[in-house]
């Protein structure tokens, strides 16, 4: 049996570590491709705000998914303390008699190999193949692996590929930019966001392209005028405009759902609406894609209770809110008699255009013989007492 072990932080996996992955498997074709995230690495601490183990392993388990003879193992998590890589195939030669073991390397890990634990013994036990991080790096890589094999007698070889360079480094500083997407695959960003790791500040382009797929190609237009009026409203109000865009992009993700489907998702993130909303798809949807930009795209509290609050309002609403209910009302697309007052009044009173908007609201909702919501009824009252002789007209 071959085994290839391929350790290291991984804080987070990255294009660069799943390209030296597949370029292994498929030069070596091991039996077992190991993937050892380490739990405190011995050569460099752990970056400050560092995921737990868990959540490494998880990330692990997202970032080389799909490559031939790929495990993920948690030998060192579970072995805890200070992650020395001589321990760690003593523990395979004992679970794997016999096997031959090869240790993957990139270029930091074999220019200072000489320098590691153990190093005679790790020599002994493992071949070692190397793989480049950067274009430039494979002369250096080709002297040491000389110079390992005549100081040890090592089995030491390079691995051809063509590099993809990224470190992890610069990916979690990327990612707190909101950048960073293109490092990482689509499955460990969707995780990291999920999570809230490294400070991460979603990417509005891959978030787009996310919640336009949970859409129906004719209500994409809305969304993305939604997006543009309520940045501009967050602008003159002086909202957060990041979260406004969020907010807006995400407020109509279960729209197209079914109420059945729904009321599915209802009970799986703990919803619980009221009578009219479980009847009503339109009101409910507001609840059910506060929950899944909650638990899917790791969204502020602010923000999901701007998509929660978008289409009945309530009482005393927060300027995000407003903002969010007002764009959702007045976007370029929406063409119904009294919109162009209503877009104008939004730029010159917000308070006056969320009164008139609501009291359109209320028309329309009794004009086909329904009560308006109670939310919707005390957002307005709340409304017309705070104003007093300001109430709109």
């Amino acid at each position: 049996m071959e085994i290839v072990m391929f350790g290291g932080s991984f804080n987070p996996p990255h294009r660069g570590h799943r390209a030296a992955a597949l370029a292994a498997a498929k030069a070596l074709k091991p039996d077992r491709l190991l993937i050892v995230p380490d739990h405190l690495p011995p050569h460099k601490e752990l970056a400050a705000g560092s995921p737990t183990p868990e959540q490494r392993l998880a990330l692990c388990r997202a970032g080389f998914s799909g490559i031939p003879g790929a495990e993920i193992s948690d030998l060192e998590l579970r072995r805890g303390g200070t992650s020395y890589t001589a321990d760690t195939l003593r523990a395979l030669s004992a679970e794997y008699p016999g096997a031959a073991l090869t240790l993957l390397v990139g270029t930091d890990m074999l220019l200072t190999l000489d320098q590691w634990r153990e190093p005679e013994f790790l020599l002994k036990t493992a071949r070692i193949r190397a793989f480049p991080r950067e274009l430039d790096d494979r002369a250096a890589l080709e002297a040491k692996a000389a110079a390992l094999r005549e100081r040890f007698g090592a089995d030491v070889a390079l691995i051809d590929m063509k590099p993809l360079p990224a470190s992890s480094t610069d990916v979690r500083a990327a990612l707190a930019a909101g950048e960073g997407v293109e490092l990482l695959t689509d499955r460990v960003y969707a995780a990291i966001v999920r999570e809230r790791l490294y400070n991460v500040k979603l990417n509005l382009p891959w978030l787009r392209k996310k919640a336009y797929a949970m859409l129906k190609p004719k209500r994409i237009p809305h969304v993305v005028g939604c997006e543009y009026e309520a940045v501009s409203l967050a602008r003159r109000w002086g909202a957060d405009e990041f979260d406004a865009a969020v907010a807006a992009i995400l407020h109509d993700c279960t729209k197209k759902l079914s109420r059945e489907e729904q009321l599915r998702l209802c009970a799986q993130y703990g919803v619980e609406p009221d009578e009219i909303e479980r009847n009503n798809e339109k009101l409910l949807h507001a609840k059910t894609g506060a929950a899944v930009a909650r638990a899917r795209f790791g969204v502020s509290e602010a923000v999901a209770e701007a998509i929660r609050w978008h289409t009945t309002g309530k009482a005393d609403m927060t300027l995000l809110e407003k903002v969010i209910y007002l764009a959702d009302y007045i976007e370029p697309t929406r063409d119904f008699p009294g919109v162009e007052r209503l877009r104008a009044l939004a730029y010159e009173d917000l308070d006056a255009a969320l009164c008139l908007g609501l009291e359109m609201s209320d028309a329309e909702v009794r004009g086909y013989g329904n009560e308006p919501h109670p939310n919707s009824a005390a957002a307005l009252a709340f409304l017309r007492r705070t104003r007093g002789a300001e109430e709109p007209t």
